[in-house]
């Protein structure tokens, strides 16, 4: 029987308290009813924050339901991009959504600190944008609040890899079929929002005013009001006054204008916007070829075999690997991503075992059918994120003593010492539905001693089987 998994898998709903798993630090944002603090795990050391929802500043269900919503597109989207998410607690008083912890702060606030960005640097901001609207278009996902306090930086470096957060009015919707409720930010909303008629162009004029504030540092709808700037939008109507727009490019002004076009049927799509001129020469990743050439090796040589074993690589990968060594994987990634989709099908695949290896194999279509039955475990027929980095990450850190331990222990529901196959089926049965010869089966390889539970001994054994591994 074919088994699949996805991160998605791993984001579990914890019980019990926050401060027994992370230490709690300062307080980094804060909302309407919530607020962020910089978190550690206390076993990983990992710096990662956590989202606090106040339950009592929730007005209805329709706010409560929204971070349930966030909750559940988050963990099904995986792309370098878009801010990963850990887990969920709740108690009595709070929400808490665990993330990643982004240092970079927010794209608004260096905006404020540099002024007006270079089109350089706004391109490459403006590039991964729209490779994330590719990326939720592609998945009929809408996020309805672009703009700058929503687009962080991952790290204070000059090349920070840009992260777009905050999906609580994000929405899964149906080609075809309009939405109708109002959502978003009175600078950032688009006019057909406003007339509460509206699909998922609405990403792209929020987009383009986000471009236009990062090379002028002004909104193109302004006003001393919501409501001055509200009449505004439902108009369509802006301007490149001087001196700001002098030296600005008319590729630049060209982009802006096709995705502030009134008309959502005739304003450019996030992938027609990606071919733009003006991104062109964007600074793309190019292939380092001593980095490729190892993760690739990694690539090449990797093997599962048994399903748990194959479920628990993915687990480390998801949630245990440290956030440097995921990025590690974002140029590679990213450069093999030649259609910037946020996967890597077959042929770009093949595309970069080309450039690297050159005539190294025999016959490179059967490696590659090989390597993309191995690699791709959710069956999705490509590469996606988690995926990349649990086959390029070098297995001897990938399977420390420690990160094992940690993965069985997650497994371990009732820490008993042992994982069952009630215990699988409950963590891995959630979204795949098989009988429970299925889960049994899974126990069974790695049951040395045929007592139909696996210990710490067994699961070590059978991640390291193989491996070259000591320790």
């Amino acid at each position: 029987m074919e088994f699949s998994i996805s991160q998605q898998d791993f984001v579990f709903e914890r019980e019990g308290l926050l401060r027994d798993i992370y230490k709690i630090g300062n307080k980094i944002g804060e909302g309407a009813f919530s607020s962020v603090r910089r978190i550690k795990h206390r076993e990983t050391l990992e710096k990662r924050a956590v989202k606090t929802v106040h339950k009592k500043k929730l007005r209805n269900e329709s706010e409560r339901q929204m971070i349930f919503n966030e909750v559940s597109i988050l963990s099904k989207l995986d792309h370098p991009n878009i801010l990963k998410i850990y887990e969920f607690y709740q108690d009595e008083k709070n929400y808490y959504i665990i993330t990643e912890f982004c240092s970079g702060g927010e794209l608004f606030e260096k905006i404020i600190r540099d002024g007006n960005l270079s089109e350089g640097l706004a391109a490459s901001y403006m590039r991964q944008l729209l490779a994330v609207l590719v990326y939720l278009h592609d998945r009929h996902v809408v996020h309805r609040d672009i703009k700058p306090e929503n687009l962080v930086l991952s790290s204070s470096e000059p090349d920070s890899i840009l992260k777009v957060i905050d999906f609580g009015t994000a929405q899964a919707y149906t080609p075809g079929e309009k939405m109708h409720t109002r959502f978003g930010t009175p600078y950032y909303i688009a006019p057909e929002v406003l007339a509460q008629r509206y699909d998922e162009k609405c990403d792209m004029w929020s987009a383009g005013v986000n471009m236009y504030i990062l090379l002028s540092g002004m909104p193109p709808f302004g006003g001393n009001s919501d409501h001055e700037i509200l009449n505004k939008v439902k108009t369509g109507r802006y301007s490149f006054p001087s001196p700001e727009w002098d030296s600005i490019s008319f590729e630049a002004k060209d982009l802006i204008e096709k995705m502030l076009t009134f008309d959502p049927e005739r304003r450019i799509s996030a992938r027609e916007a990606l071919a733009h001129p003006w991104l062109l020469n964007a600074a793309r990743f190019r292939i380092d070829q001593a980095a490729a050439r190892t993760a690739l090796g990694n690539l090449k040589n990797f093997r599962t075999g048994q399903k748990l074993k194959k479920a628990t690589l993915a687990y480390i990968a998801s949630q245990l690997a440290t956030k440097t060594e995921r990025e590690e994987m974002v140029k590679l990634f990213e450069s093999l991503d030649t259609d910037e989709n946020g996967t890597v099908s077959r042929d770009e695949l093949r595309h970069g075992f080309e450039l690297i290896f050159a005539t190294e194999f025999e016959d490179i279509d059967e490696e590659i059918n090989r390597i993309m039955n191995e690699v791709d475990i959710n069956r999705s027929g490509e590469i996606d994120y988690n995926e990349f980095v649990t086959a390029c990450l070098n297995r001897q850190n990938l399977v420390s003593r420690k990160r094992l331990e940690a993965a069985f222990k997650a497994f371990d529901l009732d820490g008993s010492g042992t994982i069952t196959a009630d215990e699988l089926k409950e963590i891995l049965g959630k979204y795949h539905k098989h009988d429970d010869q299925f889960w049994r089966d899974m126990i069974r390889e790695a049951d040395l001693n045929g007592d139909g539970v696996i210990d710490l001994q067994e699961f070590v054994k059978m991640m390291l089987e193989n491996n070259q591994v000591r320790f």
